[in-house]
């Protein structure tokens, strides 16, 4: 008999550790070659990790939430043959097809094998789901055992599990029509969800925060957004406000670059970029993700509508790659029509700079004679403090509110 070593794998340049975020397997399960065993999430992207023998499962690192060091042992895999050479293992970032290593190695002889922990799974025989799907359901309460799968093979879709929550049983009703609830429930804060609870710790607590909001006039832009989506040609995808004020930051920030910057606050370093890397934050399944399209620069705006729309479906399918979800330079806070009147978003640490868009609402607006119908729209934008001024600050929604008030700027040049 032999016994194989599967080490975390180096998911990622600078990465010291990945987080334990799915188990398809638990100890004394077989395994299959090319098999899925694990999942681990760093910097927002989701790793599944394969085995590369045939065996069974003899010991797992830790349970669903840990943190697990680059080369550390995994997994250890009892095999049929004999004690094999170290070799490569390929993984991919799941669902695409980026590619990277961990190393398999096997154990001095002298080496005893501890007694397993308990594995998250429940049974050998796990539901077929994509791991985005599995996550939802673990933060639904839901266990998919339970769930009927209407995708290929019985594989076990979003929409499966929200139709099981919908048709969950009832509680029963005490005398009088009401009820009595005393169940608690404890909820493990893991994978991108507490990903997102380390980024806004580590922003509100390192930078502080200046919040400032205008009144737009969205109605001149409303009419021409209105005509192009009216001309558009096929193929092109219906454009939102988000990127006439791409296209605007883009204006602004040539006249303001500090804006367009991150801060390094250990080395005490300032780096202004001259590309606009644009974070759009994109609510998932999952929870908040910010995929950012590159080079705003020099895309036009029907460029930045496709490039926003591939990405947000990415981001929100769990297939949007690492390099895909970081690199931003100033990032765009929306909640569309629930955007509220005002908000006071928190910076993509460490950029400087998020612009926050509200909602738009047709409001009385007094134009000198008389009050007339208008479509307005609230800009609630955050800056680092330590490094942009208020008047800076200032200066720089202004601009932006001109360039939205009067979008023929947008499309001229210079």
């Amino acid at each position: 008999m032999g016994e194989f070593i599967i080490k975390m794998p180096d998911v990622g340049e600078g990465v010291a550790e990945a987080e334990l975020v799915e188990w398809h397997v638990k100890p004394g399960d077989p395994v299959r070659e090319d098999m899925v065993i694990a999942a681990v999430m760093t910097d927002k992207a989701t790793v599944e990790i394969p085995s590369p023998v045939d065996g069974t499962v003899i010991w797992l690192a830790g349970d669903i939430g840990d943190r697990v060091a680059v080369k550390a042992p995994l997994v250890r895999i009892e095999t049929a043959g004999g004690a094999g050479e170290a070799q490569p293992m390929r993984i991919s970032q799941a669902p695409t097809a980026e590619v990277v290593k961990a190393e398999i190695a096997r154990p001095a002889p002298a080496t005893p094998v501890s007694a397993a922990p308990a594995s998250a799974a429940p049974s050998a025989e796990k539901p077929l789901a994509a791991p985005s799907v599995r996550l939802f359901a673990r933060e639904s309460g839901v266990d998919l055992r339970q769930v009927q799968g209407s995708g290929p093979a019985g594989r076990i879709l979003r929409e499966d599990v929200e139709q099981f929550l919908v048709q969950g049983a009832a509680p029963v009703l005490l005398k009088g029509g009401s009820v009595k609830k005393t169940a608690t429930e404890e909820i493990k804060l893991t994978g991108l969800r507490r990903r997102i609870a380390e980024k806004m710790v580590l922003s509100t607590s390192r930078i502080p925060h200046i919040t400032y909001v205008e009144e737009v006039d969205m109605t001149a832009l409303e009419e021409l957004r209105a005509t192009m989506n009216g001309d558009r040609r096929e193929g092109h995808p219906k454009l939102t406000v988000l990127p006439f004020l791409m296209r605007a930051l883009v204006k602004a920030i040539a006249g303001q670059p500090e804006v367009n910057a991150t801060f390094d606050d250990d080395a005490g370093i300032i780096t202004r970029y001259s590309a606009v890397h644009i974070g759009i934050a994109t609510q998932t399944p999952a929870g908040l993700t910010v995929p950012v399209v590159r080079h705003a620069e020099a895309r036009g705006i029907w460029d930045c509508a496709a490039e926003m729309a591939r990405l947000a479906e990415a981001a929100r399918s769990g297939t949007a790659t690492r390099d895909e979800l970081s690199g931003s330079t100033i990032t765009i806070s929306s909640l569309g029509a629930l955007g509220g009147i005002v908000s006071t978003p928190v910076i993509n640490h460490p950029e400087v700079a998020i612009i926050g868009v509200n909602k738009i609402a047709t409001r009385p607006v007094w134009d000198g004679t008389q009050f007339v119908p208008r479509k307005m729209m609230n800009l609630s934008s955050s800056f680092d403090h330590r490094i942009i001024d208020g008047w800076d600050a200032a200066t720089f929604v202004q601009r932006i509110r001109t360039l939205l008030e009067t979008p023929a700027l947008i499309f001229i040049e210079g």
